[in-house]
């Protein structure tokens, strides 16, 4: 954020969250989680219980590692990170962040 590269921004933020659920996993099932990208896929399989709005902001967030990754579709990613889209989206994944780590022993 500090460099206004918003994009790769939303990119790390995709990552802290991908990785507190595979921490989540790890914990629980004493076990590498497995290599996929889709948080929902990830809540879903440690067992996080989700309702609609946090389903719908993993779902966003998911997308933030698809478009930051693809050239094709990193143009437009960029075009949408706004330095006001991206801290709308930055606050949405603290707040996912935070209430994954409830979920941690």
């Amino acid at each position: 954020m500090d460099k206004a590269d918003y994009s790769y921004a939303l990119f790390f933020g995709h990552l802290a969250i991908e990785k507190i659920l595979k921490a989540i996993y790890a914990a629980r099932f004493e076990a590498h989680a497995p290599p996929i990208h889709n948080l929902v896929k990830l809540a879903k399989d440690v067992g996080v219980v989700l309702d609609e709005p946090r389903t719908e902001a993993l779902i966003t967030v998911t997308a933030f590692n698809i478009e930051a990754r693809y050239p094709d579709m990193k143009r437009a990613f960029r075009q949408k990170c706004t330095p006001e889209y991206t801290q709308r989206q930055m606050t949405m994944i603290k707040e996912l962040f935070g209430w994954l780590r409830s979920h941690l022993p």
